[in-house]
C-alpha cells in the first residue's frame, strides 16, 4: 500500500529549488498540505525574492495539491510556523533544508563567513524547530528532518564553517530524538549528495545530472511518515543509494592505576590497544559512554595498588592484570550440584515466554501432560552455578574483578533429552583465556552429568572489562565458533512479545543479579531501566526454532550457539529470523521496536528425524555396521573425555549397500566429551569416509588393509586424510567390535 500524507501539514525550508522543491512536490502529490519556504536569495545568502517559492506553490496546486508560500528567513522561525497554522491549522512535519555556502580555506574564513553559515544552518533549524515543538508535543505527533552533510561527518577542505554547522545539526537532532520520544516526535538526520545550487559549483555537470534530488526525496518521505519508527538515525543518501551511519568505539585500554600517576608514556605504550577496533562497541547513548567511565573508576578503585613499570613485559603485564593463562587454563572448578523437580522446569518455561495461550506449550507447562518435557535450553541452568557461585574466584591465575564480568557468548549441546527432575552435577574447566587488549575472555567448559551419564555440555564465554594487556593470545581453537547467516532473506521469522515482568520471572531460575529487577542498580550500570537476561532472549530464540522446525520435539534439539550483542528491555518484542541449512538453523534475534540485533552469529543444530542414540540402535536394515557403531557409541560413552583429548576431530561415515548410501554416521570427538549420532554432521566434518557395508566390516576386523582399500577405490576419503590415522584409537581391539 502506498504511503499517504493526507491530513498532514509539512513545512520545508529552502524549498524554492533543488532538494527542497523535490520534497515539496513529493509531499504535495501524496496529499500533504505544504508550506513552501524560501527567502529567494543567492547561494551566499544575499538578495531576496518571492519568485522561487511562488513557482513551487503553483506547481503543487497545478497537480491538485494544497500549498502556500512563505518568504521569511529561517531565523524568524515563529513566522514560518505561523504561516502553517494560519493556512492549515497545525504543523506535523518540519524539513530543515535551507542552506547557503561561503567556502573559504580556514585561514581566510572571516567572522562574517562563520556567523552567516551558522545563522542559516544551525540557528535557523533551531528557531524553526523550536517554534513547532510545542504544537507537536500537544498533538503527540511530529516528524523532523535535519539536513547535515558528508562535509560535517568527514570534513572537507575549504568548508570549516559549513562542516561545523552541519555536524552541529546532527548533535541537535540526537537530543531532540531523545526529548521527543515520549511525545511521538521523531527526529532524523540526512547527509544528502545531490545536484543543486549548492553543489553545482563543486561537482562536474555529468555527476550533477546523475545525482538528482528526486533520488533523495523518497528517504525523507519515509522518515516523515507515521509508520516509520526510526528515531535519531543518520543517513547518507544519493544517486539511489541509502546507508545508515553509526558511531563505533574501540574497547580501549585503562592506562591509569591506583596510587600511581597517569603518564603520557603509559598512553604511548598502550596506543595500539587504545586504537584496536577488534570487538569494537557501537554505543547508541550517552549512558553507554558514562557506563564505561563508571566501570573504569570501579576497576581502578578496586585495585590493591598496582606496582611496577607500565612498560613492563608481557609476563609482568599478566601479573599486574591479575591474569596468568599458564596457571589458569586446564584448572577445574569445584563441582556443583543442582537438584530440581518439575516445578523448576515449568518456571523456566514461563520465564522464556511460554504460555498456556499456545496449546503446543502445554507439554512444557503441565507436569500431568502425557509428553511432559523440559525445554532443551534449561540445560544452561544447572551449569550456571559455576558462574554464579564464585567458583572462578578459586582458580589460580584469575585474579579478576567480578563486577566487570560480562556474558559474551554461550554454547549448549545436549547428548540426550533433559530429565524433568533429579539431581545433576556439573564439572567446570577453564578451557582457555584470551587477551583482547581492552579485556580478557575466559572460556569455561562445563559438563553436566546425571549420575555417571553425560547429559549436556556448556561453553560460557565471559568478557572481563579492563583485564586485557597481559600478553596472551587473541584467539582459541577451543572456542565454539560463531557462524554468520546466509546472505538471503530469512526462511522464517517469528515475533514474540516479552512482558514487563519477564526479567522478574526469569530470575526465579537462578540468576539473581539485581541489574534485572532493581531500577537504581540498573541506573548505576548506565541503563534507563532493568534489562532482560541475555539467556532469557537465548531461550526465546531457541524455542522459536524448536517450534518452527522440530514440531516442539525436544529430542530433535542438539546444540545452540549465540553471541549476546545488545540488551533487551522487558516489554519489548523479540523477533527471531531463521535460515535453514540442512540440520543447522541459522538465527538472528532482534528487538522489533528498534531493529537492534540482540543475538548474532547464532545457530541451532537439530538432529534429523532419522537420527538415533546408540542405546536405541537395532539390527534392522540388514547392515552389519549397525552393531559396530553401537559399540563405538559405548566406547565414546565410557572414554569420551580421553578420546576427545587424544583425537579432537569429527568423522563422518557414509555406508553404502548395493552402490547406494544406506546409512550415515557422525563420530564427534571434538565437542564436550564426544558423541555419536546417526546422520550427517550439521557442520563440516574434518574427514568423511565412504565405504560399503561389507568392506567396512572387512577393514574393522583387520581383514582388509585400509590403505589397500583406499588405493583400490573401496574406501573413499574427503577432507583431512591424515586425521584418519586417529581412528585407530576407536577401532583398536576389533575382536570386540
Amino acid at each position: 500500500m502506498s504511503l499517504s500524507f493526507e491530513g498532514k501539514v509539512v513545512l520545508i525550508t529552502g524549498a524554492g529549488g533543488g532538494l527542497g522543491r523535490e520534497y515539496a512536490l513529493a509531499f504535495g502529490e501524496r496529499g500533504a498540505s505544504v508550506v513552501v519556504n524560501d527567502l529567494g536569495g543567492d547561494i551566499k545568502g544575499g538578495g531576496k525574492s518571492s519568485a522561487a517559492a511562488d513557482k513551487v506553490v503553483e506547481e503543487i496546486r497545478a497537480k491538485g495539491g494544497k500549498a502556500v508560500a512563505n518568504y521569511d528567513s529561517v531565523e524568524d522561525g515563529e513566522k514560518l510556523i505561523q504561516t502553517a497554522l494560519d493556512a492549515f491549522g497545525k504543523i506535523d512535519i518540519v524539513v530543515n533544508n535551507a542552506g547557503i555556502l561561503r567556502d573559504r580555506s580556514f585561514a581566510r574564513t572571516s567572522d562574517l563567513d562563520w556567523d552567516l553559515i551558522h545563522r542559516v544552518h544551525l540557528r535557523g533549524a533551531f528557531m524553526v524547530t523550536r517554534a513547532a515543538w510545542n504544537h507537536m508535543k500537544n498533538q503527540k505527533f511530529g516528524r523532523i528532518i535535519m539536513t547535515a552533510s558528508t562535509a560535517g561527518i568527514y570534513g572537507n577542505f575549504g568548508q570549516a564553517n559549513y562542516s561545523a554547522a552541519k555536524l552541529g545539526l546532527y548533535g541537535l537532532a540526537n537530543t531532540l530524538a531523545i526529548e521527543g520520544r515520549k511525545y511521538n516526535i521523531h527526529c532524523n538526520t540526512i547527509a544528502p549528495t545531490a545536484g543543486s545550487r549548492l553543489t553545482q559549483s563543486v561537482m562536474p555537470p555529468d555527476l550533477v545530472e546523475s545525482m538528482k534530488p528526486e533520488y533523495v526525496a523518497p528517504l525523507v518521505l519515509w522518515l516523515c511518515h507515521e509508520q516509520c519508527k526510526e528515531n535519531g538515525g543518520l543517513f547518507e543518501v544519493g544517486g539511489g543509494w541509502i546507508g545508515k551511519l553509526r558511531w563505533e568505539r574501540s574497547q580501549g585500554h585503562i592506562v591509569r592505576h591506583k596510587n600511581q600517576r597517569m603518564t603520557p608514556e603509559a598512553v604511548r605504550d598502550h596506543w595500539d590497544n587504545i586504537c584496536d577496533f577488534t570487538d569494537a562497541a557501537k554505543p547508541v547513548s550517552i549512558q553507554e559512554g558514562l557506563q564505561m567511565v563508571v566501570e573504569v573508576l570501579s576497576k581502578v578503585d578496586s585495585e590493591g595498588g598496582v606496582s611496577g613499570n607500565p612498560t613492563a613485559s608481557a609476563a609482568s603485564a599478566s601479573v599486574s592484570s591479575g591474569i596468568n593463562p599458564r596457571e589458569a587454563v586446564g584448572q577445574k572448578l569445584p563441582p556443583t550440584s543442582f537438584s530440581f523437580s518439575h516445578t523448576q522446569c515449568i518456571i523456566y518455561a514461563l520465564g522464556v515466554g511460554m504460555s498456556t495461550k499456545d496449546p503446543d506449550h502445554l507439554r512444557f507447562l503441565y507436569e500431568g501432560h502425557e509428553d511432559f518435557s523440559c525445554l532443551p535450553t534449561f540445560g544452561v541452568i544447572p551449569s550456571q552455578a559455576a558462574m554464579m557461585d564464585g567458583g572462578l574466584a578459586s582458580v589460580p591465575g584469575l585474579n579478576i574483578d567480578f563486577t566487570r564480568v560480562l556474558h559474551g557468548e554461550q554454547y549448549l549441546e545436549l547428548y540426550k533429552p533433559l530429565p524433568t527432575s533429579g539431581t545433576l552435577t556439573s564439572q567446570a574447566t577453564v578451557a582457555d583465556v584470551l587477551d583482547k587488549g581492552s579485556g580478557a575472555v575466559i572460556l569455561l567448559d562445563v559438563n553436566t552429568y546425571s549420575g555417571d551419564e553425560l547429559v549436556c555440555y556448556n561453553q560460557w564465554s565471559v568478557f572481563v572489562v579492563g583485564a586485557g594487556g597481559f600478553g596472551g593470545k587473541r584467539t582459541s581453537d577451543r572456542a565454539k565458533a560463531l557462524v554468520p547467516p546466509p546472505n538471503r532473506a530469512p526462511d522464517a521469522v517469528v515475533t514474540d512479545s516479552t512482558t514487563r515482568d519477564q526479567a522478574a520471572l526469569y530470575r526465579l531460575s537462578g540468576d539473581w543479579n539485581p541489574l534485572h529487577i532493581d531500577p537504581s542498580f540498573a541506573a548505576m550500570g548506565g541503563f534507563k531501566a532493568p534489562i532482560l537476561h541475555g539467556l532469557c532472549s537465548f531461550g526465546f530464540a531457541a524455542r522459536h526454532v524448536l517450534k518452527q522446525y522440530a514440531n516442539n520435539d525436544p529430542s530433535r534439539f542438539k546444540a545452540i550457539k549465540v553471541r549476546f550483542v545488545k540488551p533487551v528491555l522487558p516489554g519489548q518484542s523479540l523477533q527471531t529470523e531463521m535460515w535453514k541449512e540442512g540440520n543447522r538453523i541459522h538465527i538472528q534475534c532482534k528487538v522489533k521496536e528498534t531493529d537492534a540485533v540482540v543475538l548474532s552469529g547464532a545457530y541451532v543444530d537439530l538432529h534429523g528425524a532419522a537420527e538415533a542414540s546408540p542405546e536405541n540402535l537395532t539390527q534392522g536394515g540388514g547392515l552389519q555396521s549397525e552393531l559396530v557403531f553401537a559399540e563405538i557409541g559405548r566406547r565414546i560413552k565410557d572414554l569420551g573425555s580421553e578420546l576427545v583429548k587424544k583425537v579432537n576431530a569429527v568423522f563422518g561415515w557414509e555406508i553404502t549397500k548395493n552402490g547406494k548410501t544406506a546409512a550415515q554416521w557422525t563420530i564427534d570427538l571434538k565437542s564436550g566429551t564426544g558423541s555419536l549420532h546417526k546422520g550427517p554432521y550439521s557442520g563440516k566434518a574434518d574427514v568423511t569416509f565412504t565405504v560399503s557395508d561389507e568392506d567396512f566390516m572387512e577393514v574393522v576386523q583387520g581383514k582388509l588393509n585400509p590403505q589397500k582399500a583406499f588405493f583400490a577405490g573401496k574406501l573413499k576419503v574427503r577432507g583431512n586424510i591424515m586425521m584418519s590415522q586417529k581412528l585407530e584409537v576407536i577401532l583398536k581391539d576389533y575382536a570386540k567390535l
